[in-house]
């Protein structure tokens, strides 16, 4: 949220993409000719069985029969928006051998690499191929390495390319053989929303998934993992699987647990089945004018101060004031503005300080600075009597270090410290605090393409890096609403583009919260979806309030689609969510300006 701002893009983070990819590019150019005993390792490189073998990012690749280089089949791939149209097999390989990668490609700007090698990762392209031109380049593995990721891509904003007769010669790998099941399934602490489970290894397995009622809802690497999202007082039935690249065991014996007796939200928080959340300017004035606490209608459930800011980007000293009568003439004194808050709350409202906003960048890179954090946030939330935190880190406060790519196990220090601050204010003011974050979708549903500076580096470090946020903070969080505005186009779970302003935007951007996603595409690391009283949809108030206004109507469509599956237009729910808590916007003050629209349009449609 911010006094003004310009539209968000990706643009940072596709010419961040950009740079790391040409720069790999041109590795290698010549090969030596593959030895007579080599075998030849890539499955269906020919095409001639359609994409079988072959993983191809966004559905952007197709089997055709012309132009093809040989047989009746060739691989054509489309780059789309920040997608560029990657295809992609592992293949087994033998470890400290030496390998040949070939492929025939058409097209401008057309990759071929391998990654995952164990020593150097390589990547040769061209950059015009008008007919069909060949790629080669070698690589020699690890002595650990057993399996490599060989591709093909294209670039960002150019036509679709070409690929056939891609072939990877040298050593083959050993056979891999199906795991066992896993062993000694056994139940660990259970919440109202919760289970965590733990088991004993199986060798060879490469991976786990865990069911739920005969459901898989996890895919994890390690041999322990949390269940969420569920229902207070709720018996449930577990089991789990193991999995490497020759398929899934056997599922283990299933275990048993019955959630706890949850408050309301699971929480404690006891907001209203449907609740309206607005953000105050209280700390500065801008177009819409300043607004009194007391003037602050009843149709708003949770009021966010805006804005708590820092002393320095890394000091973690949380400082707020009330607007200078100097640029708020109309402002109340201090103790008015104590006296609303408490007549708010006496009347069933939050009221809760929010922190950062465009101008508060917060970095908390020291345990010093996750300490002031906490000691000056109290501070705040004690002298105004206020129910809770919002966290609205915006721009560089949130960022992911390379090689940080698990959303599950942070080690990002302004991450860990920002969760340790948070589970400290949470334990300092027990159940009744309230939790919400109000992130930007670059640092949420971004995640499901891109998250933190990738697997080869070059990457904007801050996609998705909200994730380990809000995982490690679900059972406390009382409210995420993602600011669906101020936004580039982002990519559904239907792998499809969807660009702010209207229903459907909302509609594929608030499912994905409630289904959860893959991060990165990894479908071993499986961001799980919150619970539907734990969303809110974030839409500004006016024309003026952000880029990304939605009109009375499209809201009124996407809240139908959502939670009745009635008009959802071309993108479908991954469930019915009539349980979403409601809707938030940037701000109380645009809306006052705006003749209340958005605040009317809610006690509408919720009564």
């Amino acid at each position: 949220m911010e006094r003004t701002r310009p539209p968000a893009r990706m643009t940072g983070l596709v010419a961040a993409l950009s740079a790391a990819l040409l720069t790999a590019g041109g590795l290698a150019a010549s090969a030596p000719t593959a030895a007579a005993a080599d075998a030849q390792l890539a499955s269906n490189g020919t095409f001639e069985a359609g994409l079988s073998g072959w993983n191809c990012s966004g559905g952007s690749g197709a089997a055709v029969s012309t132009p093809v280089h040989g047989g009746t089949s060739a691989l054509k791939a489309t780059p789309a928006g920040s997608d560029n149209a990657q295809c992609s097999q592992s293949v087994k390989v033998k470890p400290g051998s030496t390998y040949t990668l070939s492929a025939w490609v058409q097209g401008s700007y057309v990759y071929l690499g391998a990654s995952g090698t164990g020593t150097t990762d390589v990547s040769t392209w061209t950059q015009s191929a008008p007919g069909w031109q060949k790629l080669t380049t070698t690589f020699t593995t690890g002595p650990s390495t057993t399996s490599v990721s060989i591709y093909t891509h294209g670039w960002y904003g150019t036509p679709a390319y070409y690929a056939d007769d891609i072939s990877l010669t040298g050593p083959g790998g050993d056979p891999v053989v199906l795991p066992s099941a896993p062993t000694g399934l056994k139940t660990g602490t259970v919440t109202s929303s919760s289970v965590a489970l733990s088991w004993t290894g199986s060798s060879g397995a490469t991976g786990y998934n865990v069911y739920r009622g005969g459901s898989k809802v996890q895919s994890v690497t390690g041999t322990s993992a949390t269940v969420t999202g569920l229902s207070a007082s709720t018996a449930y039935s577990f089991q789990v699987s193991a999995v490497n690249e020759a398929g899934e065991s056997a599922r283990t014996a299933a275990v048993s647990a019955t959630t706890s007796k949850g408050s309301e939200g699971g929480t404690g928080t006891q907001l209203p089945a449907h609740a309206l959340v607005g953000y105050l300017h209280a700390s500065f004035a801008n177009g819409s004018g300043y607004t009194r606490m007391a003037d602050v209608p009843d149709s708003w459930d949770v009021i966010d101060l805006a804005f708590g800011e820092p002393t320095s980007v890394t000091s973690g000293d949380i400082r707020f004031k009330l607007c200078p009568v100097t640029e708020c003439p109309n402002v109340e004194s201090e103790a008015e503005f104590k006296a609303a808050i408490k007549a708010k709350q006496a009347a069933g409202k939050k009221v809760l300080i929010s922190i950062g906003g465009q101008n508060g960048q917060v970095q908390l890179a020291t345990t010093a600075a996750r300490d002031m954090f906490v000691s000056s946030v109290s501070k705040i939330i004690d002298e105004y009597g206020l129910d809770g935190l919002d966290i609205d880190f915006e721009g560089h406060s949130l960022s992911l270090n390379t090689g940080d790519t698990d959303f599950r196990n942070p080690t990002t220090p302004v991450i860990v410290n920002l969760i340790s601050a948070v589970k400290t204010l949470k334990a300092k003011y027990g159940e009744k605090f309230v939790l919400t974050m109000a992130p930007e979708t670059f640092f949420v549903q971004l995640g499901y393409q891109y998250y933190g500076s990738g697997p080869w580096g070059g990457q904007d470090p801050r996609a998705g890096a909200y994730l380990p946020v809000i995982h490690a903070l679900r059972d406390d969080l009382t409210l995420l609403h993602v600011q669906d505005y101020n936004s580039g186009s982002i990519m559904g779970l239907d792998n499809q583009y969807h660009s702010m302003g209207g229903a459907d935007f909302h509609i594929a951007m608030t499912d994905m919260l409630m289904a959860g996603f893959p991060v990165a595409g990894d479908q071993t690391k499986v961001f799980p979806g919150l619970r539907p009283d734990q969303i809110a949809i974030g839409l500004p108030a006016s024309t003026q309030a952000g880029n990304g206004h939605t009109s009375p109507a499209e809201v009124t469509k996407a809240l139908n689609c959502l939670t009745k599956k009635t008009d959802c237009g071309s993108y479908a729910t991954h469930g019915t969510w009539s349980g979403l808590r409601g809707l938030m916007t940037w701000s109380v003050n645009w809306d006052r300006f705006n003749n209340w629209e958005f605040s009317k349009n809610f006690d509408a449609y919720f009564g």
